[in-house]
């Protein structure tokens, strides 16, 4: 292969949109290089990293499922984030080491940074998934000083996941069936707090099961945030914005984690201006 490249690697790979993304700010920002998606089996793992160890050209490359935890054994080193996080969406060639970095954290809380940043009386989210995408999740809300409520199909398994993730945090771990039927719970006045409502599952993704979260569960001036990103607008973020709520979309996590890798790989900032532009371009 000729000149700089970068990639993205998964099990399936067709339906990433990582090649848009990349694609798109390369061309704004006139760098000679491109970016590609490559289907990678599990049991192929090895073999193709040993071979990009090799090419000079090779600038590292995202990794999306089901690889990101599958990958750690055969890299040299994890920055502290992957570390901790336990899972790895990009890898960097840097001298003659592969090294794991996680830009789904940082990617998952830029469209938050803003309520971030302020000062609140308390901090709740309530998260729905205890898949590979809410280990990045629950991470970033707990550095955040965000008490959790994970709930999952087995609560067994959400509690082991928090405990793992931040065994000093006050995090709660319950049903995901808690959520599915209307609640008369009377919330406090959440003015100097925030809450959260996140799913971080595929569940209402395209071809899976729906999700079954009543709204009563959302306390007043909640922001409700949805990973998935087929489709775009899911049956989750069209009954937050029917209630009143603040929603945000899947695509907003994509395209921030990808900054982040887009930096690493090419060496320059990508130009998020044009962000409504791109969203065009991704067919939102």
């Amino acid at each position: 292969m000729n000149g700089p490249y970068a990639e993205v690697i998964g099990d399936p790979i067709a339906q990433s949109k990582s090649p848009a993304i990349h694609g798109f700010w390369l061309q704004k920002l006139g760098i000679q290089a491109r970016y590609q998606a490559t289907h990678v089996h599990t049991s192929e793992l090895g073999g193709f990293l040993d071979t990009r160890r090799s090419d000079p050209h090779w600038r590292g490359c995202n990794v999306t499922m089901p690889h990101k935890q599958a990958v750690i054994p055969l890299l040299d080193r994890l920055d502290p984030l992957a570390s901790a996080v336990g899972a790895v969406n990009t890898i960097i060639p840097e001298g003659d080491q592969l090294v794991g970095y996680n830009t789904d954290v940082p990617g998952f809380l830029e469209p938050l940074r803003t309520e971030l940043d302020q000062t609140h009386y308390f901090r709740m989210a309530r998260v729905l998934g205890t898949g590979g995408a809410a280990r990045a999740i629950i991470k970033g809300l707990a550095d955040e000083k965000i008490v959790v409520v994970l709930a999952g199909r087995n609560p067994e398994k959400a509690r082991a996941l928090l405990d793992e993730l931040d065994p000093a945090g006050e995090h709660h771990a319950v049903d995901i069936a808690h959520f599915a039927d209307p609640t008369e719970f009377d919330f406090d006045d959440r003015e100097q707090c925030l809450d959260l409502i996140v799913n971080a599952s595929s569940l209402g993704m395209s071809g899976q099961p729906p999700l079954a979260f009543d709204m009563s569960h959302a306390p007043p001036g909640s922001i409700v945030y949805d990973i998935v990103t087929s489709p775009l607008d899911t049956d989750f973020l069209k009954s937050a914005r029917a209630a009143g709520f603040r929603t945000i979309d899947g695509l907003s996590m994509l395209i921030g984690q990808a900054d982040h890798a887009f930096r690493r790989f090419f060496g320059a900032h990508p130009p998020r201006d044009k962000d409504a532009e791109l969203r065009k371009v991704l067919g939102a």
